[in-house]
């Protein structure tokens, strides 16, 4: 007879929109290389504001917001793989 296992905790949901990486790719948190990050935790954005940059076969493509609000964690390291898909900020929509 084996054991019962326990599910895993359920991830708390805080109610912020989870904004997701809209390709694979590298991701980068400065528009350049001389750039400081474009945001930081903390920060108001406004929808269409540049949060990031992921680097997909030699192209940067500035990734966009899709709401405004205030940016209440980064979720992926600066120069990091990512997935299509892929949480990258939580944003508490405003």
């Amino acid at each position: 007879m084996q054991p019962a296992s326990t599910p895993a905790p359920a991830e708390k949901d805080d109610g912020a929109h989870q904004f997701s990486s809209p390709m694979v790719g590298t991701f980068y948190r400065e528009l350049s290389p001389a750039d400081a990050a474009s945001v930081e935790i903390g920060d108001t954005i406004k929808k269409g504001y540049v949060l990031c940059i992921v680097e997909a076969m030699k192209v940067m493509n500035e990734i966009q917001s899709d709401v405004s609000g205030e940016v209440i964690e980064i979720l992926v390291e600066d120069s990091t793989s990512v997935e299509y898909g892929q949480t990258l900020f939580k944003i508490r929509q405003s």
